[in-house]
């Protein structure tokens, strides 16, 4: 199976600025190998949102780049969050360990205390 052709947003308007300098679409489709439709789909694109705004693509946007940075940041609190979990808990098993040893005193068997 072919793969879709994928087309910049330069050679789109390029192709409508053919259409809007009297080349009819058939002409400007066949001049660069697209379907007619193509050609004009993508000038009722440019007419309806402007050339700033118009052939967005798919997964280019900043909107993407921004969701994937927020859920980066969130995953990094959260690792922090069991960073700071787990640091604290290890302190409160140090203390225990320490306070256990120095309330205790030394356990010796008859036998080690002879030799």
């Amino acid at each position: 199976m072919a793969s879709r052709r994928k087309f910049t947003k330069e050679f789109k308007i390029g192709a409508v600025a053919r259409l809007n300098s009297g080349q009819t679409i058939a002409e400007v489709a066949r001049a660069l190998e697209v379907h007619p439709t193509m050609v004009i789909r993508w000038r009722e694109q440019l007419e309806e949102r402007g050339e700033e705004a118009a052939f967005p693509g798919r997964g280019n946007g900043k909107q993407q780049e921004q969701s994937r940075i927020a859920e980066l940041e969130r995953k990094v609190g959260q690792q922090q969050m069991e960073i700071d979990f787990l640091e604290r808990a290890l302190r409160r098993i140090d203390e225990q360990r320490r306070l256990q040893g120095a309330n205790r005193p030394a356990r010796f068997t008859s036998k080690s205390r002879a030799k």
